[in-house]
């Protein structure tokens, strides 16, 4: 970082501690929407967390902390009248000097800063059975702690996320538009999408015949976004909380499910190799729904299995219209980058389709 950069960042992270002088402060984690630092001051142990919102992403940056602050108040209230069997944190909003949960610069910048969560670290794939179920602990529990938030209590900070027909019908619009190469492997992506059309409407059908009703969902559940105390490896807290808002929470357990049970992840190259792993996938469901339990409905269940592959396919959509479109949403080191993101996204779809009776079997024996 350059040093006239470093000394801008540093007055703005001054805002949020008035009192103690601003020590160090370095890039931290690998989040690729938000611009996110680690501040640490003079005789104080504990560093806190800057960042800078993504305001192309994130139209209304207010409406997403003022979200952060009726989450984290309801949570909290909810574990001091119930406290749990075991340690859950959430991250806390520092305040300015101003007394806002938020600094804007002159240049329209707008900046933020959450409280650090001390001795945890995250993890980018599962590495054992254990892990996996503490993952699903860990969402079962947002979950379970904001079942009795009323949803219309949270803004929609972002439109149309992860509703899957609108990607279809962006899909649609790119396709008749774009003039791509043809190859085995483009071919095999357009056959997936038209033989799947119907499964874009799932997820919404269900919400809009009054199976499935609006709760609090976290919006981006991956493995990565869930912090495990060092000492115990137990899960304490899920964070990015930037998504939080009303939806169906079955687009967070499709998600947590599809990004934790593929162990070659993402971004890998021999994507005919990918598998749905369903060891893990066990173990994240009785994690889950350990907690879940307690509010879950018939009708819930009975939408697990479809959850994982409308979010699966959906994503792999998402890098096929990309990739036709000329990569313009998602970063990509190469051209086909996006191409190669939606046949991992493909190939896992029909891993977990052909293991449709082995998941609903493990959904049942953990209701």
């Amino acid at each position: 970082m350059h040093h006239s950069e470093l000394a801008r960042l540093i007055v703005i992270a001054q805002k949020f501690s008035p009192q103690q002088e601003i020590e160090n402060l370095q890039p931290f984690g690998s989040g690729n929407i938000n611009d996110t630092f680690l501040v640490s001051r003079q005789g104080i142990d504990q560093p806190f967390i800057l960042q800078r919102l993504n305001t192309n992403v994130f139209r209304e940056p207010e409406l997403v902390m003022q979200n952060l602050r009726i989450y984290g108040e309801h949570v909290r209230d909810r574990i001091k009248n119930k406290p749990l069997d075991r340690q859950w944190t959430v991250p806390q909003i520092l305040a300015t000097d101003q007394g806002q949960d938020y600094y804007q610069t002159d240049h329209g910048e707008f900046w933020r800063s959450l409280s650090f969560i001390a001795d945890s670290r995250s993890f980018d794939a599962m590495a054992n059975s254990e892990q996996a179920q503490e993952v699903g602990y860990a969402l079962g529990m947002f979950h379970h702690l904001t079942s009795d938030l009323a949803p219309e209590k949270l803004a929609d900070t972002l439109e149309g996320f992860h509703i899957t027909p609108q990607y279809l019908n962006q899909y649609e619009t790119v396709l008749a538009q774009s003039k791509v190469e043809r190859s085995t492997e483009v071919d095999y992506c357009l056959q997936i999408v038209s033989d799947r059309q119907d499964l874009a409407h799932i997820l919404e059908d269900a919400k809009a015949s009054g199976k499935l009703p609006l709760r609090t969902m976290h919006g981006d559940p991956k493995v990565n976004n869930i912090l495990f105390d060092r000492q115990t490896n137990l899960a304490v807290s899920v964070i990015d909380l930037d998504t939080v808002k009303s939806g169906l929470i079955h687009y967070d357990i499709g998600d947590c499910l599809r990004s934790g049970c593929n162990p070659a992840g993402e971004e890998i190259e021999d994507w005919e190799s990918v598998e749905f792993n369903v060891e893990l996938c066990e173990a994240i469901l009785q994690g889950y729904l350990s907690t879940a339990r307690s509010f879950l409905t018939e009708y819930d269940y009975d939408y697990i299995y479809d959850a994982i592959r409308v979010i699966t396919f959906e994503l792999g959509l998402r890098f096929f219209t990309d990739y036709l479109a000329g990569n313009i949403y998602f970063h990509v080191k190469y051209p086909e980058h996006n191409l190669l993101r939606s046949l991992v996204q493909f190939r896992l779809l029909e891993s977990i389709e052909s293991q449709k009776s082995v998941i609903k079997k493990i959904v049942k024996a953990n209701k």
